[in-house]
């Protein structure tokens, strides 16, 4: 930091509002995954992952500075030598995502959609055993890539002595204020709060006719 740094904008509330459902997501869903009386919860929190997974790729060409793909996504060669400075303790600083940090990103992206369409082929039933093996694997690679970036995220915040969680929690860092972002978009935010909420609502609240139609049709079949 330089005297002239001061606290700017860096993260939108929309950026911010999907790293936490995103987590959450995941999280309730593999928690979830073995246990066939939380398979309601375990399909919603996985199409939810979906939604938003899809959101964060148009807000990732539509958003502000620093959500944007085009702001973070690098070659090889800038990923190598970052993570070779790395090593070394002395990693450039950034104000939006590191070249490693948007490589996690992207994979994480890609994992978590392989995991909701697998899950939805496994859900519908629409091939063999072996997507149910396939599900189970991308699972634990997203769970390995949350390892990783999370101790990505530790280190970062070590070597540039900055909190890197708290900053995607409050949008802000250390910065020159022509760094900053003009909006926090948190009109998008509740947008997507409220899409999420709606969704979650409508699938719980059609599990119980789900379940007494399934009931009826299986009682009908016995007669």
């Amino acid at each position: 930091m330089t005297p002239s740094d001061s606290k700017i904008l860096v993260w939108d509330a929309p950026v911010r509002t999907f790293h936490w459902l995103l987590a959450l997501c995941f999280a309730g869903a593999y928690i979830s995954a073995e246990s066939e009386s939380w398979r309601l919860l375990h399909v919603t929190l996985g199409y939810t992952m979906g939604g938003l997974i899809a959101f964060r790729l148009v807000w990732g060409v539509l958003g502000t500075r620093y959500a944007r793909f085009g702001s973070f996504v690098r070659g090889p060669s800038a990923v190598g030598s970052y993570v070779k400075d790395m090593v070394a303790g002395r990693p450039a600083h950034y104000i939006g995502h590191n070249p490693a940090g948007a490589v996690a990103i992207v994979l994480m992206l890609l994992v978590g959609a392989a995991i909701v369409a697998s899950g939805y082929a496994v859900y519908n039933e629409l091939g063999g055993d072996w997507l149910g093996e396939v599900h189970d694997i991308v699972g634990n690679a997203m769970l390995v890539l949350v390892g990783v970036h999370l101790a990505g995220v530790a280190v970062a915040s070590y070597l540039h002595r900055e909190n890197l969680p708290r900053a995607m929690v409050t949008g802000t860092k250390q910065g020159k204020p022509s760094e900053g972002i003009a909006r926090a978009w948190w009109s998008v935010a509740l947008v997507l709060l409220l899409a999420v909420a709606a969704f979650w609502y409508q699938e719980w609240r059609d599990a119980p006719q789900v379940q007494v139609q399934g009931a009826a049709q299986a009682s009908s079949a016995s007669q």
